[in-house]
């Protein structure tokens, strides 16, 4: 499968709180900033395909709003909870602007949040 690199957001504007949740090419995108730069992970929890967005960041792990299940955002390895693993995006900073390498195929079904903001 192919991929290409998208802008996501100017470096120095960021949101304060640590995270971006974002639409890339089809994909639900959830950017965080961690102690060593910038991770992003699709933005669907795999339990029961909820949003994570809407959960906190605490300690290099965003929760899950609707059951509380734990994924690291810079591996999406599931931490609290025995569920499959994030998929994760590779990201890099050019020029002061953070990108995110995508997917150039669509996600299908098993990658889409049940529900979306």
């Amino acid at each position: 499968m192919s991929h290409s690199w998208h802008d996501l957001i100017a470096e120095d504007e960021f949101p304060e709180d640590g995270k971006l949740a974002t639409k890339i090419a089809g994909w639900y995108v959830l950017a965080a900033k961690t102690d060593d730069g910038y991770s992003a992970v699709n933005d669907r929890c795999t339990h029961q395909a909820a949003l994570l967005s809407g959960g906190r960041i605490r300690r290099g792990a965003i929760m899950c709003p609707l059951h509380g299940a734990r994924f690291e955002v810079e591996t999406g390895r599931c931490i609290g909870g025995a569920y499959p693993d994030l998929r994760t995006f590779e990201t890099r900073v050019t020029d002061g602007t953070i990108e995110v390498c995508i997917p150039d195929e669509k996600p299908g079904m098993e990658e889409l949040p049940v529900s979306t903001k």
